[in-house]
């Protein structure tokens, strides 16, 4: 994350953050815009249940995805 959005998130207490932002430069829209993000952001649990499959099938999947890339 760079500019804007990195302020946001070293505010946060964030240190380690890959971001994209898409369209708009203008530094007010990229807060707010990371701001949303943030705030629109859902637990695993509520994933899982959406998908209707168990939570621990989520987190075995992200374990094999994380540790697909060591």
């Amino acid at each position: 994350a760079g500019g804007p959005m990195r302020a946001v998130f070293e505010m946060l207490g964030v240190q380690d953050i890959v971001a994209k932002s898409m369209g708009s430069s203008n530094k007010y829209n990229m807060v707010r815009a990371t701001f949303d993000a943030l705030k629109h952001q859902m637990h695993p649990k509520d994933i899982a249940a959406q998908r209707g499959i168990k939570y621990s099938t989520l987190q075995a999947r992200r374990r094999d995805l994380i540790g697909a890339d060591e």
